[in-house]
C-alpha cells in the first residue's frame, strides 16, 4: 500500500480557505482498530465548527486535523485484537473524533458495523452521526412520554429528520421549525405543527413546550426559553455555551453525541428497508469538499450532503 495518502485538513483555525486538500502519511491500524478504504464520507454542520475554531474548548484539537466524523468504507486490514470484523467487509460509522475525510482511516472496531447489503455507500455515510446523535439528544433531558410537547429546530436537516420521525414514533406531539421550500418535507416525516422560520416566530405558535431540540443555535436559543413549560428543558448540540445562556430557574443542556455500534446497527436497518426515511440532498467529490463545508455554513438544505471518493 502507498505509505502516503490524500486528505482534507486544516493547519489552522479560518475561514472557506483554511481547508486544504494535503497528502499525509498513511496510518497503521492499533490492535482494537481496523484499517478502512473510505468510499463515503458524510459532511456535518461541525466541519466548519471545527474549522472556524467555534469549538476548540469543547473539542480541542492538535494541528494540522484531517476533518470528517463519518463514513462508508471497506476494511483493508485488521488489528491484533479485532474479534469480528474482516478484510473485505462493507463498514459504515462514526469515527467518535475527526479524520473521515481520507483515503485511508485506522478507527476503532467497536465504533464501526457491517453496511446492510441493500445499502450503497453514499446512503450509509449519511447516517451514523445524524440517526444516533438525534436519538441521543431526543432522550437527553429525561424518557418521551406519550404527549409530550416536543419542539425541533432544524428539523429538515440531517440531525432534526430523524429527532422529527423518532419523537413521533415515541408518541410526542411534534413542533418543528423548517424554511419556506422545506416544510412539505417536514410535514412527511410526521410533524404535527410545521413552522416557517422565513415567515412565522415561533413563539406566536409553540407554547407550553416540554423539550426543545435546538439544532439551530444563536438567537434561536435565546427566542426558545420562551416557549418552555414550567419544568421543560432545552438540549442544544450547536452552542457550547448553553450553560451560560441558560436563565436562572431553566434547564438548558449541551449535548455532544457518543458512537454506540448497536443503535447504529439498528437504525441502518431500518432505512434500508424503508422503516426510517433517509435523504441525501447532493453527492459531492473528495476535491469538492472544501467548498462543500463551506456551503453547509451559509445554505440550509434537506437532509445530507456527502462526498463520493469514487468521483
Amino acid at each position: 500500500m502507498n505509505t502516503h495518502q490524500h486528505t482534507v485538513l486544516i493547519r489552522a483555525y479560518g475561514g472557506a480557505d483554511a481547508v486544504e486538500v494535503a497528502e499525509v502519511t498513511t496510518p497503521e491500524a492499533a490492535p482494537d482498530e481496523v484499517l478502512v478504504r473510505v468510499n463515503a464520507a458524510g459532511i456535518n454542520g461541525l466541519d466548519w465548527k471545527v474549522r472556524e475554531g467555534y469549538v476548540r474548548d469543547a473539542f480541542p484539537l492538535q494541528l494540522p486535523a484531517v476533518l470528517g466524523l463519518e463514513l462508508a468504507a471497506v476494511v483493508e486490514a485488521v488489528g491484533a485484537n479485532v474479534a469480528h470484523l474482516r478484510v473485505g467487509d462493507r463498514v459504515m460509522g462514526p469515527l467518535g473524533g475527526l479524520g473521515a475525510y481520507a483515503q485511508f482511516v485506522a478507527v476503532a472496531e467497536a465504533n464501526l458495523v457491517r453496511t446492510p447489503d441493500t445499502l450503497d455507500d453514499v446512503h450509509a455515510a449519511a447516517l451514523p452521526v445524524a440517526t444516533v446523535a438525534a436519538w441521543q439528544s431526543l432522550h437527553h433531558a429525561g424518557p418521551i412520554c406519550q404527549g409530550q410537547r416536543v419542539l425541533i429546530h432544524g428539523a429538515a436537516g440531517g440531525l432534526g429528520g430523524y429527532a422529527v420521525q423518532f419523537a413521533k414514533r415515541l408518541g410526542a406531539e411534534v413542533f418543528a421549525t423548517a424554511a419556506t421550500a422545506h416544510l412539505d418535507y417536514v410535514r412527511s416525516l410526521g410533524a404535527d405543527h410545521v413552522i416557517d422560520y422565513q415567515r412565522q416566530r415561533f413563539e406566536d405558535i409553540a407554547r407550553d413546550i416540554d423539550l426543545v431540540l435546538d439544532y439551530v443555535g444563536g438567537e434561536v436559543l435565546d427566542r426558545s426559553w420562551h416557549v418552555l413549560a414550567q419544568d421543560g428543558a432545552i438540549v442544544g448540540t450547536t452552542s457550547p455555551e448553553i450553560l451560560v445562556r441558560t436563565p436562572a430557574g431553566r434547564r438548558g443542556l449541551w449535548f455532544i453525541n457518543k458512537p454506540d455500534a448497536a443503535l447504529l446497527e439498528t437504525f441502518a436497518s431500518e432505512v434500508a428497508r424503508g422503516a426510517l426515511k433517509a435523504h441525501v440532498s447532493e453527492v459531492v467529490s473528495f476535491a469538492d469538499l472544501p467548498l462543500a463545508i463551506e456551503r453547509n455554513r451559509t445554505a440550509s438544505r434537506i437532509g445530507k450532503v456527502v462526498a463520493d471518493f469514487s468521483r
